[in-house]
């Protein structure tokens, strides 16, 4: 697979499928996503362990891409196969994958695009590096740190507090929006309007 400019591109959404997880601070993946499909007018879809909706992103013109958006349902930790599966299928080109997923390290509602590096624990990007390598952009969301003694695992399985409601409909639709400039023209150019 060659690193092609025509080549489609996977946008994946992390998070853990059932409504008892919708509204997690781990599922922020999941929210950008749909609003991603909203935007393109597409319903998800079943393909093997992932929910999916292909159509067309940017605008009219050169820069406007074939996109595959994903949300796997195998939970977070198991993110890696159904994303290597639909990458195979999709004959996606692994710097074409985008994973858009919460970030401990970074305050709430910053976002973070790069591509490569680390998980910095997070299970999800663990499970998709051991899969097919590190060299995918992410589109980190930031959550910040657990208040107090409270632990990760809990914080992260916490919906948003109801102050982080009031402006989490604005991050989303920011995180949307940076996904959708790193697609149509790059990383650099996404980075400079939205790395805060």
């Amino acid at each position: 697979m060659t690193d092609d400019a025509n080549a489609p591109w996977l946008i994946v959404g992390l998070g853990n499928p059932g409504p008892e997880y919708a509204a997690n601070r781990h599922n922020v993946g999941f929210m950008v996503v749909d609003l991603l499909a909203d935007r393109i007018g597409g319903k998800f879809k079943r393909a093997g362990k992932a929910q999916v909706v292909e159509g067309r992103m940017g605008p009219p013109g050169p820069a406007n891409r074939r996109v595959i958006l994903a949300k796997p349902m195998s939970y977070m930790n198991l993110s890696g196969g159904p994303v290597t599966a639909l990458r195979d299928f999709y004959k996606v080109p692994t710097a074409h994958v985008v994973a858009i997923h919460d970030e401990l390290d970074v305050d709430y509602g910053v976002l973070r695009l790069k591509i490569g590096g680390g998980d910095n624990g997070h299970n999800g990007l663990k499970s998709m590096t051991k899969a097919m390598t590190a060299e995918y952009h992410r589109v980190r969301f930031g959550i910040g740190r657990p208040p107090g003694r409270m632990q990760v695992a809990d914080f992260v399985l916490k919906d948003f507090s109801s102050t982080e409601r009031k402006e989490l409909d604005y991050f989303v639709d920011r995180a949307a929006d940076s996904v959708e400039c790193l697609v149509a023209e790059g990383l650099e150019r996404a980075q400079s309007a939205y790395n805060s």
